[in-house]
């Protein structure tokens, strides 16, 4: 019989540690290892039906105040009606604390924080944060992080596993035709791409974005820009975009379930952020042998190619920004869909085949079954 192992999240929405989740479920054994969800909302979300489909589970529990008894209750509650989880697999960021420590109560031997970003917005909460932070440390039996930097950062010099934001590299591999039939559905035909993937929220930094590719549509008029996601701050974007007159400019895709082919047709790919923990998008971009503009507030880790990346001080003007882009765009074109950045990827450990192996092996070691 398999393990089942409970991974407790906000919910399963097309975000960055939903996509990594998704991807070590679909690779992994399940007849040795199942995962089921604790999750914080009570609407559907992008990926429940295909959790459901590989036989997941779903629990709904109400949303997470960290001082809250009737919270702590409710997931008390839980873990003794269901003493089949002996792994619990938090990623929950600094409020992880909080179902860990009730976790420890309820007897679970194995629980595991998982990080997934190097900061936090410093805004009201930022301090409550910090203050549980401090505590994943006390109930955790293992620390999770995507990478080093943001390692460093939540677990404050504890130990922990770094676990890799692998990918299904095959499906990321340049494909020409595939480029051409998207650019051919989106109306990019002869068009200058620019592509971000990412959900509209502070962290990923639209409205630097923006900025910047405002000025690069006054050099270059047919550029346009490819905005893939969704999220709270959508909005405020679209307003933006419309203020500044670029409207025809800009493509707002919303969710959707097919960014390997999406990537084909980008010409450079660029990720602006305040913060990361290290992104799944940047391993998927080089993947597909995409030049990448990023920010020096993402991590050094998220390099994993040889010339394909260039980091881009955060503080620079979006002119600057903006030469830079176009600059990339002007070579990219004489390496694009070279075998090495697929093998450099795999070699990397950032192939999900192997990377599910190693998962694997975890829980079912750690399930004292």
């Amino acid at each position: 019989m398999a393990i089942r192992v409970l991974h407790i999240v906000t919910y399963m929405g097309r975000g960055g540690l939903e996509t990594m989740l998704m991807n070590y479920y679909r690779h992994i054994d399940k007849n040795k290892v199942q995962f089921d969800f604790l999750v914080h909302r009570d609407f559907e979300a992008d990926y429940d039906v295909e959790i459901l489909k590989m036989g997941g589970k779903i629990f709904r529990v109400s949303r997470l105040v960290p001082w809250s008894n009737s919270y702590k209750k409710e997931l008390r509650k839980f873990f003794r009606e269901h003493p089949e989880y002996k792994i619990v697999h938090v990623h929950q960021d600094c409020l992880s604390s909080v179902a860990l420590k009730v976790a420890k109560e309820c007897g679970i031997p194995v629980r595991i924080a998982h990080c997934h970003s190097s900061s936090a917005d410093k805004n009201i909460k930022y301090p409550i944060k910090m203050y549980y932070k401090k505590k994943i440390p006390l109930y955790a039996t293992e620390l999770f992080t995507c990478g080093k930097s943001a390692g460093d950062w939540m677990f404050g010099g504890h130990e922990y596993q770094i676990i890799r934001n692998a990918i299904d590299t095959r499906q990321y591999r340049y494909n020409p035709v595939t480029g051409g039939r998207v650019r051919k559905e989106f109306d990019l035909e002869n068009e200058l791409v620019i592509g971000h993937v990412g959900r509209f929220n502070p962290p990923k930094n639209h409205r630097f974005l923006i900025d910047v590719f405002s000025k690069i549509v006054k050099k270059v008029p047919n550029a346009k820009l490819l905005l893939v996601g969704d999220g709270d701050g959508r909005t405020e974007i679209q307003e933006k975009v419309v203020t500044m007159g670029i409207q025809d400019n800009v493509i707002f895709t919303g969710i959707r379930t097919d960014v390997n082919e999406l990537m084909q047709a980008m010409d450079v790919f660029v990720f602006p952020s305040l913060y990361e923990g290290l992104p799944v998008t940047m391993v998927e971009a080089q993947a597909a042998g995409l030049p990448c503009i990023v920010s020096d507030h993402v991590p050094q880790e998220c390099v994993i190619t040889n010339g394909l990346v260039t980091i881009q001080k955060l503080e620079d003007t979006p002119e600057n920004w903006a030469e830079h882009i176009l600059s990339e765009t002007e070579k990219q074109w004489q390496s694009r869909g070279r075998e090495a950045y697929y093998n450099e990827i795999k070699d990397s450990g950032y192939d999900i085949t192997e990377a599910a192996k190693w998962l694997e092996c975890y829980y079912t070691t750690h399930s004292g079954e």
